[in-house]
């Protein structure tokens, strides 16, 4: 029979125990302590019977430990079946799901994995089930999600460019302050709520196609909100047409809820109601339009896409004035959840300064 494969001598069983008890991998934790009754003395069979496997195992893990250290007894995934797309493959994948389909070439306006699957064979004569495929493009950093809308007439630009000049612009509403006084940052916008609202993703057995209630009618109203992410906070009102007049009682709204001795800068797209001339502006605000057709600058965007997808959507709305009490039911439940706030509307552009 052949001697026994020595163990390293750098470390003792007192360093292995102490290393034991900052590990958080319990398997590995098992292996270690293992080791450490043979530092002191034991068998290998003493490990064996402690750890509860064979001497081969015990073996391996005294291997592991000669050219590791502990950190080589760590539980290691194991590599499974190797890839059927190489690198290169790989990048030519990339490369075309980031381009998108062409509709008059693929016959689709977005991949699926069942077309992705088509266009490897295409490519490189490679059989790929949409399942494997699906593996490779998550361990690509991949993943299906739901596409952020863009305005068609969108400058390619100016979004870079606001958020360029926007810490210039801040510091000259700044100087125009009272020095000391606190910048608080919101965001505005409206949002139109009616019977018609739209249905929203659901669990659902595979196979199945869930439905939904669909109301026909057209009453509807107009959430006027405005949140302030740093701190929190929000404040909104209902109304049922958006005008000039909505609009200045949705800036007395505001201006209440900005702390004493604060000035606000609000940030709002170019809507007419937002410039006209009838608008009454409060001494504490100061209005910062956004680029036109430049959505994605705005938080609030994302505030109501969650007010539809969480309580507003797949219900039936009876009457106008059911319509409003759903509409102050969402926007109070949101203005009670701070964190909601924050964790939507906190931009790093623009909260840096």
């Amino acid at each position: 029979m052949a001697a026994a494969i020595g163990v390293r001598s750098d470390f003792n069983s007192a360093d292995l125990r102490r290393f034991s008890r900052r590990c958080d991998d319990p398997d590995q934790v098992r292996r270690v302590l293992a080791l450490a009754v043979i530092l002191d003395g034991g068998s290998r069979s003493d490990a064996a019977k402690m750890a509860g496997v064979t001497l081969q195992i015990v073996r391996d893990w005294v291997l592991r430990f000669n050219e590791a250290g502990p950190e080589g007894l760590a539980t290691r995934k194991a590599p499974g079946p190797a890839s059927i797309l190489n690198d290169e493959q790989r990048a030519r994948l990339a490369q075309q799901v980031e381009a998108g389909p062409i509709p008059a070439a693929h016959g689709v306006v977005r991949w699926r994995l069942v077309d992705l699957a088509q266009w490897i064979w295409d490519e490189f004569g490679l059989s790929v089930t949409r399942f494997t495929l699906g593996r490779e493009l998550r361990a690509m950093g991949y993943r299906k999600l739901t596409a952020r809308p863009r305005h068609h007439g969108q400058k390619s630009d100016d979004i870079a460019d606001f958020k360029k000049t926007f810490a210039a612009r801040l510091a000259k509403i700044r100087r125009a302050l009272p020095k000391g006084t606190p910048i608080e940052l919101w965001w505005q916008d409206e949002a139109r709520i009616g019977q018609q609202t739209k249905l929203t993703r659901r669990w659902a057995r595979r196979g199945t196609r869930p439905s939904a209630p669909k109301d026909q009618r057209r009453a509807s109203a107009w959430i006027f909100g405005a949140i302030c992410p740093a701190e929190g906070k929000g404040a909104g009102i209902v109304m049922p047409r958006c005008n000039s007049e909505a609009m200045s009682m949705h800036l007395e709204e505001i201006a209440f809820h900005v702390a004493p001795g604060a000035h606000a800068v609000l940030l709002l797209d170019q809507a007419g109601w937002h410039g006209s001339a009838e608008l009454v502006v409060p001494d504490n605000i100061t209005l910062l339009p956004l680029p036109p057709r430049c959505p994605e600058l705005n938080p609030v965007e994302n505030v109501w896409q969650f007010m539809r997808d969480n309580w507003l959507s797949n219900r039936i709305f009876s009457s106008y004035d059911d319509i409003v009490d759903h509409c102050c039911f969402a926007w109070n439940k949101l203005v009670d959840q701070p964190w909601r706030i924050m964790s939507i509307g906190l931009r790093q552009w623009a909260h840096r300064f």
